[in-house]
């Protein structure tokens, strides 16, 4: 394990090596043998950090001559485009950080300037996204990035404002994660995420697999339309086992209030609860460990996303995790296909989520499918 962690420190050392000219364009670099006496590691682990150099593009692997660096184009000479990010809270979100550093990233290879406005004033009702919108307009930014408001009560109002707002002044608007309209709605915007119909399904079959029948979803108030879609693969996974779908077999409360989890596990209760998050997963942990309940052998829980604090808990928790740098990488190249093809159609671009086991669920390792296989969700195309 040690070995293979020192990889990144290998991409760093090179990266500032040929940013300092140590290594010109054209020039062969340390073969994977060299790396790996160099830093004493393994060979694997050389050639992962060659492999992450020629995916960023900063070099060339030839087939039996090594690996050389290529040349990228300066700003000068590229269609530079300034491009915003817009995303409440941005700074100090686990699933947004890391997806907008890596689309900064990205885009700046490509010669583009993208600005981080400051939206992550609490409780401050989208009245800071708002005005960074404005901001944005005014700067006649080419692209914005937007990750649409999940907590106001007349969200998809203002959702719906803020993208028009953009649009109508010729800012090209890639959605984030979400929608800006509620679920079943599909708006007019590129949209790029992780396929959340088959999240909720593929987690909810795992937890049918390994013996779980009376299975709950629980979200938390004012959530967003990716929980609606988790929430619907998750029954229709129970739906395709032919277990029973009762009123309620889908429960919204806060998961840390005792009283609203007591009255959740009263009379015939649920022996697996699929928390809409790994938040709402964490809180509900937290409750459930107050009122004497035990995870996993009285219920089991899993989550969505696997953020840092998922393996920090109490029981590691099992949950989706999210492809941050996947996520990143495909929608910085639907913005660059939006700034040159204005008129393409809009498109939905859903990567798939994996599934991380961990003891919250009651078994370490995951049971093999079987069965019939699951259709995608009813929209949407990869």
């Amino acid at each position: 394990m040690a070995l293979t962690a020192k990889y990144p420190e290998i991409v760093s050392a090179l990266r500032h090596q040929m940013a300092a000219g140590k290594y010109q364009v054209g020039e062969r670099i340390p073969s994977e043998n060299q790396l790996a006496l160099r830093y004493g590691v393994s060979r694997p682990t050389a050639a992962r950090a060659l492999h992450e150099l020629a995916t960023d593009g900063l070099v060339e692997r030839r087939v039996g001559s090594g690996t050389y660096v290529r040349r990228t184009k300066p700003a000068a000479e590229t269609d530079s485009k300034t491009l915003g990010l817009l995303v409440q809270g941005l700074g100090a979100t686990e699933i947004f950080d890391p997806i907008c550093t890596e689309i900064t990233r990205v885009c700046q290879e490509e010669g583009s300037v993208v600005l981080w406005g400051d939206a992550s004033r609490p409780g401050d009702g989208g009245a800071e996204v708002d005005r960074l919108c404005r901001y944005y307009i005014e700067q006649g930014v080419d692209g914005v990035f937007f990750a649409p408001l999940e907590a106001p009560a007349n969200r998809q109002q203002e959702n719906v404002r803020i993208a028009a707002a953009m649009k109508s002044v010729g800012i090209a608007v890639v959605l984030l994660d979400r929608d800006v309209l509620d679920f079943p709605g599909r708006s007019e915007f590129d949209l790029v995420g992780i396929d959340n119909f088959q999240a909720g399904l593929r987690i909810t079959r795992h937890l049918i697999e390994v013996g779980h029948r009376r299975v709950c979803f629980l979200s938390r108030p004012h959530h967003p339309s990716t929980t609606d879609l988790r929430a619907a693969g998750c029954r229709e996974a129970l739906r395709r086992a032919d277990l029973d779908i009762s009123s309620t077999m889908q429960q919204s409360g806060d998961p840390s209030d005792e009283p609203f989890v007591r009255s959740l596990m009263k009379g015939e209760r649920p022996d697996a609860v699929v928390c809409s998050n790994d938040l709402t997963a964490a809180l509900l942990v937290v409750a459930l460990a107050h009122l004497g309940i035990q995870i996993p052998n009285d219920v089991a829980v899993v989550g969505f996303d696997d953020v840092k604090y998922s393996t920090l808990m109490s029981v590691g928790l099992t949950t989706m995790r999210q492809p941050f740098r996947g996520i990143a990488r495909i929608a910085a190249r639907a913005m660059s296909d939006r700034l040159r093809e204005p008129d393409l159609v809009p498109r939905q671009l859903l990567l798939d989520a994996e599934l991380v086991v961990r003891q919250s669920c009651g078994t370490r390792e995951p049971a093999p499918v079987s069965g019939k296989e699951y259709p995608n969700a009813p929209a949407g195309d990869l």
